[in-house]
């Protein structure tokens, strides 16, 4: 299963190492999920992890692997339904690379409409599912 992961997923694994977010970070490093990034998430995940004094971006480097790596999409007009223009690297590679986005952004959570976008944990559980 392939699955983008927001930010804020990374920084609710950090504050709660019991949560769905880590769960999902712990099953990207077990190859359970295929954690698809490109270079514009992968530079904002580091950037704000390396401003949070209780998270480490190093603890979580290692879930971006190369072979999940895809292009940065230019073109972000696509998504200017996204209101904030920081979410819509990831509503325009979810588009691109037809998979999912785990997010708690309320923004990215209420254009489920036009974009394949999942709670952590419901993710969690859905894979779960499928490991059944």
């Amino acid at each position: 299963m392939r699955a983008i992961f927001d930010t804020n997923l990374f920084v609710g694994a950090g504050f709660n190492p019991r949560s769905a977010s880590a769960r999902l970070i712990e099953a990207a490093r077990d190859r359970q999920v295929a954690m698809v990034w490109n270079a514009a998430t992968l530079s904002e995940t580091k950037r704000v992890l390396s401003k949070i004094p209780r998270i480490s971006w190093e603890a979580v480097a290692d879930v971006f692997l190369s072979e999940h790596e895809a292009a940065v999409v230019e073109d972000l007009l696509h998504v200017v339904f996204v209101t904030d223009p920081e979410d819509r690297k990831y509503a325009a590679l979810s588009l691109a690379e037809a998979c999912p986005i785990v997010t708690s952004d309320d923004d990215l959570l209420s254009h489920a409409d036009r974009l394949d976008v999942w709670k952590p944990s419901r993710f969690w559980e859905r894979l779960e599912t499928l490991q059944d």
